[in-house]
């Protein structure tokens, strides 16, 4: 039960999503918009709090995805959720795509060991494993950029029965035929903010937040090799 006023947003990927739980009250909203969400996000916080009777002063909180994704996304999640935590002075919770996403399998489905995965492009995913642990899913090891067909027992080293979700899985379904116990859920595709919130809520009462000033994008991978593809980001 979320008992905290947040805001959440995340534009690191193809996906646009922002959620905003109020006074008990969830108000979300979760698109597909690749090269559109620099104009669409502030509109659309807008219209969420306007929903909710609320204000961003009111809130105790603001989360954003801080990556990993394309470069433009992760630069604009974490660019909207300073601007709006400087005009309030509001601490601010940032969470990782990739937990995002291994947090939605578990609460929809239950999933407690999860390998969330994003498309780097270049033939490269964004790639980690995590755990359900105390109804939050946690890291084991590190997240990754790895080429598909390198996944091997040093990345997959869980042995029970796992879910694999996210875009990665979906371009590359075959980097994980040499693993019985990992099913894919495609279901699960892209981030959605909804699945920040227990994170954000969970870092806020621990305190683990930082100023505006101090967020930080979790890029993964530092070095910007890459071309720009025709219609990507």
């Amino acid at each position: 039960m979320i008992k905290s006023n947040i805001l959440a947003l995340d534009a690191s990927t193809e996906a646009l999503s922002i959620v905003l739980h109020f006074q008990g009250q969830t108000f979300h909203h979760f698109e597909e918009c690749p090269q559109q969400h620099s104009q669409k996000i502030l509109p659309l916080v807008d219209e969420l709090l306007t929903k909710a009777n609320c204000k961003l002063k009111d809130l105790d909180v603001i989360g954003f995805g801080q990556g990993p994704g394309s470069f433009t996304g992760v630069r604009i999640s974490v660019a909207i959720a300073q601007g709006l935590a400087y005009s309030t002075n509001l601490p601010l919770v940032g969470v990782s795509t990739l937990a995002i996403m291994a947090q939605q399998a578990f609460e929809q489905n239950g999933s407690l060991s999860v390998f969330p995965s994003i498309d780097a492009r270049m033939g490269e995913i964004y790639f980690a494993h995590y755990q359900a642990k105390n109804n939050l899913v946690q890291l084991v090891n590190q997240e990754c950029v790895i080429k598909p067909d390198l996944l091997s027992d040093d990345y997959i080293t869980s042995t029970e029965p796992s879910i694999a979700v996210g875009t990665g899985f979906k371009t590359y379904p075959g980097a994980l035929n040499n693993f019985e116990n990992v099913t894919i859920n495609s279901e699960i595709t892209l981030p959605d903010a909804r699945y920040m919130l227990a994170h954000v809520e969970a870092a806020f009462l621990s305190g683990n937040i930082v100023k505006a000033s101090d967020a930080q994008p979790k890029y993964v991978r530092d070095t910007v090799t890459w071309k720009k593809l025709p219609g990507r980001e």
